[in-house]
């Protein structure tokens, strides 16, 4: 990777004495806490999307708490987006602290771009459903699907590859000894739970929706609602004709 900077950048010259000093020394306190930032937001997702996982098992019966979980969801991911975009941008704009830490391994800053964009597809989608009208809400339902199932798999690997480095940093700024060495700990810590209030309150706002959303049947296993409607005049006369 300095091979490959030392061109692109520097032409074919080989780097000064201060250049490769420059090389050696660790990252500036500005990209440990946006690490830190990074991993603490990436933890809270990991909770989330495990209590959602459990949701989806019984997605019918817990559609409320699906819902809510989905919403929640939400700052904490445009959050995460927030500060990997900003280390992205950081890289490639020429800082120097940020290419001292150097970029992520290619098959990661691939796979980047293909796990915010079916993120934001799953979540979207996911509101579209309950806000659309009756009329549309299939078509957003299959693409809610469809999306999830991409996502998954990009984001089974996504997890993996980052979850040493998150279980590492997550912590830094909760233990004492670590906490001091990177300036910023508290806004740091209240921006995710500013994160999770913000999502709080977008659920609230849209649990009201679900019970309507049930109500026209979309709770329910497709093809529920009509039978029961036709099965209720057969029960009837099937006891009518029994008396």
């Amino acid at each position: 990777m300095a091979a490959w900077d030392a061109v692109v950048h520097h032409g074919t010259s080989q780097p000064t004495t201060d250049e490769h000093l420059l090389d050696e020394e660790e990252p500036g306190e500005g990209v440990e806490a946006n690490a830190r930032l990074t991993a603490m937001t990436a933890a809270v997702l990991l909770v989330l999307l495990a209590a959602e996982g459990l949701t989806i098992l019984r997605v019918r019966a817990l559609l409320t708490p699906h819902v809510v979980i989905g919403m929640l969801l939400v700052p904490p991911v445009l959050l995460k987006i927030g500060t990997t975009s900003w280390r992205f941008a950081r890289y490639y704009l020429g800082d120097r602290e940020y290419r001292r830490k150097g970029p992520p391994p290619l098959l990661l800053r691939l796979l980047g771009p293909f796990v915010v964009v079916l993120t934001v597809a799953v979540l979207g989608t996911g509101i579209a459903l309950i806000f659309s009208p009756g009329a549309g809400r299939s078509q957003w339902l299959f693409l809610h699907k469809a999306t999830f199932v991409l996502w998954f798999g990009a984001m089974t690997l996504h997890v993996l590859a980052h979850l040493l480095a998150t279980v590492r940093l997550a912590p830094r700024d909760f233990c004492s000894r670590t906490r001091a060495q990177v300036h910023g700990a508290s806004v740091r810590q209240w921006l995710i739970v500013g994160a999770v209030a913000i999502g709080g309150i977008l659920a609230l706002a849209v649990v009201p929706k679900i019970g309507p959303w049930q109500a026209a049947g979309h709770g329910s296993p497709p093809g529920a609602a009509q039978h029961g409607s036709s099965a209720t005049p057969t029960s009837s006369r099937t006891v009518g004709s029994n008396r």
